[in-house]
Order: C-alpha cells, then structure tokens, then sequence
C-alpha cells in the first residue's frame, strides 16, 4: 500500500512539472503536444467522444490559419479521389444496412461527390456596403466543431455531402453516423482523412468514435466544444438536438405527395413517378409517398404507371396482407422492411404478382395507414379525387405540414404557382420525379440534409457558417 501511494504521489509531481512546462511552451508548440497526446485516433477514428471532439477542436485552429486555396484543394482532392471508389462506397453502405438497392445507391454517392457545392457557395452571401460613412463587409466565417448525426438510410453520401459543405465552410466536423452504418462510415471517414491530411498536413478534421451510439450522440451534443448540431435523422433525434440549447439545423421527416392533375402529359407523369418512388426502394425522404390524381386521368395513369414497372393491389384481402406485414401495431413502418425492394415485400406478404415490379400501387383513400405514414419503401397509396382544388386539399394533409417536399405534374402554370404556394414545402419539383429536386435530372446543387424543422430548407457549405459585420468608418467609399 505504501508503495502504491509513492508511486501516486511520484506520478502527480511528474504531471505537475509537465503542465507547469506545458504552460511555457509557445501556441504552436502547445498545440503539436496535444496532437501527440490525441495520438490514440486512428485516421480520425477515436474511442471517446472527448478525445474525438478535442482533436477534431485542435484539427480546426490550425484549419482557420490556412488559406481559402488550401479549402479548394482539400475539396478538389476529395471529389478527384472518392468518384473512381464510388462503387465501392456505395456498396459498403448498401450491404452494411440491407437498405436500398446498389445501382442507385451509387448514382447517390456519385451526386454527392460531384455536385456538392464548395467554396463558390460561400460567395452568395458576401455583401459589401459603402457610403458617405465608410465601408461594412459581411462574410461568412466558420462555426469551429460541427457535430453532425447522419443517417442509416443514406449513410455514406450524407458523410461525403456533408463533409464538402462543412470542410468548404472552414470548420472541422464530428460525425456521429447510424450504428446501423458504423462500419461503412468508419472506413470512409479513415479515407477522407487520409485524403484531407495528405494535401494539407492536417489530421482530424473529420473524426468519430469507434462504437457510434445513441448515448454517443448524445454526449456529443453536450460537449461545449460543439458549435453547431446538423441532424439528418428523423423527428426524435432531431428534438433532441433542439433541446440541447445549441444552434441546430434539422433535417427531419417527409411525407410527399406527388399531385396529377387532368392537363398532365400521363405518359411522362407515369414514368417520372414509378422512378422517384422506386429510387433506392423510396428511401429518400424526398420520393414521392403518395400519388393523389384526378379521376378524369387516373385510370390512364395507372395504366401507363404499369407499364414503367408498377404493381397494383386493389383487392382487400391482399391490402390487408401487405398492411400486416409493413405497418406495426404502434402505427410505425415496419423497421425490417424499409428499404426492401416491391418483390420482397410482395413475396413475404404472400402476394401473387407478375414480371418484376419495382413500386406497389395500394388503391386506398387519404385516411390509409399507407397514406399517413412515411413508409420508406416502394409501397405507395394511389388516390382518386374529384377535381384539382380536393386534390390539391388532400395533397396538404397528407404532407402534414412538414414542409418538405412535394410534386405536381400539370400543364396549367395557374395551378402550378398555386399549388407550389399553397404547399410551402422546401422543394416543390414540378413536371419531373422528387429526386429532380436535389440536383439528379434537374438543375441545382445536391443535399441530403434537408433543414425543414429549422428552416433553412436545402443546406449547402453556406448554412454551415456565420455571418460577421466588420465596419470601417470614413474610409474605402469612392463614389
């Protein structure tokens, strides 16, 4: 015993003449230390929280001293690096998560890596000012530690999506992805900090912990070195974050209705349709989760949207088979099957369907379970009203004020401008499938956070930063 405590009492003494060294050493100096004593990360890949956020801390002083040239080569070496990997980061989250189907999950990483906005985003909102009393400049300045939580059902391209944006930005980030997706996520964060550290010299600027978790996230949350919370996930974390009494954007669900009216080019609304719906199994939170059509076409688009690989069940018996099988008791969509593909579901629900159907069409009505609630998986409600102005009524339900996203095929721009005002959603794709709406056949840049609770709607590299006001009285105004 008496040992043990000699031993003690010669360890604080040491530690004491180490801190008392360590408060002499030079700013530059202090910080080489602390990243020799954070050494136990792996390519930003921690055991702790607290050493995670710290390094990631350390990563992003020297991060704020570097130049806006060494941000664009740092995003330039990710987008050259991940697109020739693309296949195979699409597939490590795919059979990691048993979510979605491989070909699309690629095309959404692709987007990700390639259509992300950088650094020209920040430029938007730069704003210079000059008068008789000088000159005020706003810029867009970084936040430092972003804690950002990303989700199962688009695990790596909301990593890579977000990680452009926010590095663009000028800050460092702690991910906290889905357990469901650590494996996938652990290994493309290692990579993008190999990449990140290489072009310039800078380790950590993107960490985790080893064992994501929800207690995990939640201590991140917490941590008085976090900045700035990003949520993509759904409504309960996204509360959470918000009572952490930090500044949060979130991204949390979507219920979109997609609206047909009787001057619709069907045979492209069919098309368009079964596509958006069917696209990665409907996990986006922005596919089309209910088709509302008007009777005068409906029959026509039902026949138009099999042939573009639909399949409808109208027979009650086999609703309520499917019903069984994909809602739960606490009128929640059944976790084993988000995501799977319209054979499976079929399949197991016992079914019988013909050729290979990509989407099933329930025929039901607005109050239906499959109408209510965001399924995630290519089982969709078909909806027959009498004219426009119900459709369009029915279309506002059912998105239950979520403002996300909706859509509306028609060839009538009255009806067009008023259903896009009406629905105040952050994306309203008109004439084309949901995903059009972030960049995949319809212009504009790509995001998977999509900040409706927050408003901010689609996020890019400038919502990850502050505005600052800096003045200069009596100066630098020539007019």
């Amino acid at each position: 015993m008496e040992l043990d405590i000699e031993k003690l009492v010669s360890k604080i003494i040491k530690e004491g003449s180490l801190n008392e060294k360590k408060n002499d050493l030079t700013e530059t100096e202090k910080t080489t230390a602390d990243s020799s004593r954070l050494g136990v990360g792996e390519s930003g890949v921690f055991k702790t929280v607290a050493e995670a956020v710290e390094a990631a801390k350390i990563a992003q002083n020297k991060y704020f001293h570097t130049s806006l040239k060494m941000r664009k080569k740092i995003i330039q070496a990710i987008r050259d690096q991940l697109l020739p990997e693309v296949k195979d980061i699409a597939r490590r989250g795919y059979e990691e998560t048993n979510m979605g189907n491989l070909k699309d999950k690629i095309e959404k990483n692709r987007l990700a890596i390639t259509n992300t906005p950088g650094l020209e985003d920040l430029k938007i909102s730069s704003q210079v000012i000059t008068g008789d009393s000088g000159m005020t400049l706003y810029e867009l300045c970084p936040y430092g530690v972003i804690g950002a939580i990303t989700p199962s059902t688009n695990p790596t391209e909301t990593i890579i999506n977000n990680a452009i944006g926010m590095l663009a930005a000028g800050n460092s980030i702690y991910f906290s992805p889905h357990p469901g997706a650590k494996n996938s996520s652990i290994w493309l964060i290692k990579k993008l900090n190999e990449i990140v550290s290489k072009v310039s010299g800078i380790e950590n600027l993107i960490v985790m912990i080893e064992k994501p978790s929800i207690q995990a996230a939640q201590e991140m949350m917490t941590n008085s070195d976090i900045n700035l919370l990003v949520v993509t996930g759904g409504p309960g974390v996204v509360g959470q974050a918000m009572r952490s009494g930090k500044k949060v954007l979130g991204a949390g669900a979507g219920n979109p209705p997609v609206l047909v009216d009787e001057t619709a080019d069907i045979e492209k609304a069919a098309a368009d349709i079964v596509n958006g719906a069917s696209f990665d199994n409907n996990l986006p939170c922005i596919a089309e989760k209910n088709v509302v059509v008007v009777n005068k076409v409906a029959a026509d688009l039902l026949k138009n949207m099999g042939k573009n690989g639909s399949f409808v069940v109208s027979n009650s018996q086999d609703i309520e088979k499917i019903k069984k099988l994909t809602v739960t008791e606490k009128y929640t969509p059944n976790k084993k099957y988000v995501g799977k593909s319209a054979e499976k579901i079929l399949t197991d629900a016992g079914v019988s369907y013909t050729g290979h159907p990509r989407l099933v069409l329930i025929e039901a009505d607005k109050n239906s379970p499959f109408a209510q609630i965001e399924m995630l998986m290519p089982v969709v409600p078909f909806i027959r009203v009498e004219d426009f102005d119900v459709a369009l009524q029915t279309c506002l339900k059912l998105e239950h004020g979520l403002h996300h996203t909706a859509i509306m095929h028609s060839q009538n721009v009255s009806r067009l401008n008023e259903a896009a005002k009406e629905m105040q959603t952050s994306i309203f794709v008109k004439n084309g499938p949901s995903y059009a709406g972030i960049g995949f056949g319809g212009e504009g840049p790509t995001t998977y956070t999509i900040a409706t609770p927050t408003g901010e709607g689609t996020t890019s590299a400038r919502n990850f930063a502050r505005v600052r006001r800096c003045v200069l009285t009596n100066g630098f105004s020539i007019r």
